[in-house]
């Protein structure tokens, strides 16, 4: 009888993160599981008492948490299969208006805190040449987004550091898997004041990147339908790009969120 997996997942609390911990309960794994709302998490740990679940209160942002996280979880079940980083914030932004610190705190989340995660596993995955570091990237990061720049940026800033280090990580025996979500039901869309085409239910992600992370996919867009999206958007000329989102809608402000 094979072992469980071990799987360690940030921003487990809500959205995509609580959809793929719960999908991983399903599966049988061992949890750690890291978020800013430790009460959410002991909901989840107590939802699900017949299952090992380590669970760490803890701010992404903040790279001794995360280490201590690492080092407990090691040395409660040893290395993990998968890391996951997943956690991340949607804010508007626009430069020009004040909104300096939403920038900073949506890099330091979405891009920073990916790097803090897969910083304290590297070197344990390494010496056993095995695992897999999932990241959490967006279609969103293929093009600029008026009003939204703080987030694209900062998920192309995830695609590209993710694509580093899957070359880096595959002759040491570690994988490394980018995801790429375009429109998930989750409570951080429900705010988008936009429509949201092919939007998907968590639940229904949450299987299919398990599925991804278990078969070791290089990149996978999710749901499928956007990953022509996002070729599209990719090759689109900058004049006609321009042209088609001038009068696109924005995210509001976190300001005035």
């Amino acid at each position: 009888m094979s072992s469980p997996l071990k799987v360690f997942i940030t921003g487990a609390s809500s959205g995509i993160g609580l959809a793929i911990a719960a999908e991983y309960a399903r599966r049988g794994a061992i949890l750690g599981l890291v978020a800013r709302r430790g009460d959410a998490l002991e909901r989840f740990r107590q939802a699900h008492p017949e299952h090992l679940i380590s669970v760490y209160p803890a701010d992404v942002r903040d790279a001794d948490a995360l280490a201590a996280a690492a080092h407990d979880f090691i040395a409660q079940y040893g290395c993990p299969d998968v890391v996951i980083a997943n956690a991340g914030v949607s804010r508007g932004a626009v430069t020009g208006l004040g909104d300096l610190r939403t920038f900073r705190d949506v890099m330091d989340i979405n891009y920073f805190g990916m790097v803090a995660t897969f910083e304290p596993f590297a070197a344990a995955m390494i010496a056993a040449r095995a695992g897999t570091l999932v990241g959490i990237s967006s279609v969103a990061g293929v093009r600029g987004l008026p009003g939204s720049g703080a987030y694209s940026a900062s998920k192309a800033a995830a695609r590209t550091y993710l694509e580093a280090l899957r070359v880096e990580m595959r002759p040491r025996g570690v994988a490394v898997v980018t995801i790429a979500p375009g429109f998930i039901r989750t409570p951080m869309t429900a705010r988008n004041p936009y429509r949201m085409p092919f939007l998907m239910d968590v639940d229904h992600f949450a299987r299919k990147a398990a599925d991804a992370i278990e078969q070791k996919k290089r990149y996978i867009v999710l749901p499928w339908p956007m990953r022509v999206v996002a070729m599209i958007l990719h090759v689109v000329p900058r004049w006609l790009y321009d042209a088609a989102m001038k009068n696109a809608a924005h995210k509001p402000r976190a300001a005035t969120d």
